[in-house]
C-alpha cells in the first residue's frame, strides 16, 4: 500500500481535471481517496506566517515570557 500527498488548486485547469480523475477513483474497489482539511482558518496561518517573516518583533521563549506581562 502506497500513500501520496497531492495539494491540488481546483481553480486551475489542471487541478479540475485531476479532481474529476480522483472522483472517479474514489468508486473503484482498492482505491480509497483520504481527504485531510486543515484545521487552522486560512487567513489566519498566512497571517502567523507573514509576522514571522516580519523585522523587529520579539521572539518571546518559556523562559522570557513573564518579561512581556
Amino acid at each position: 500500500m502506497s500513500t501520496i500527498t497531492i495539494k491540488l488548486n481546483e481553480k486551475t485547469q489542471a487541478g479540475k481535471a485531476l479532481k474529476k480523475l480522483l472522483d472517479f477513483f474514489k468508486t473503484q474497489e482498492g482505491v480509497e481517496v483520504v481527504e485531510e482539511k486543515s484545521p487552522y482558518n486560512k487567513n489566519f496561518v498566512e497571517m502567523v506566517k507573514k509576522s514571522a517573516a516580519e523585522k523587529g518583533g520579539k521572539k518571546i521563549t518559556a523562559e522570557n515570557l513573564w518579561e512581556y506581562s
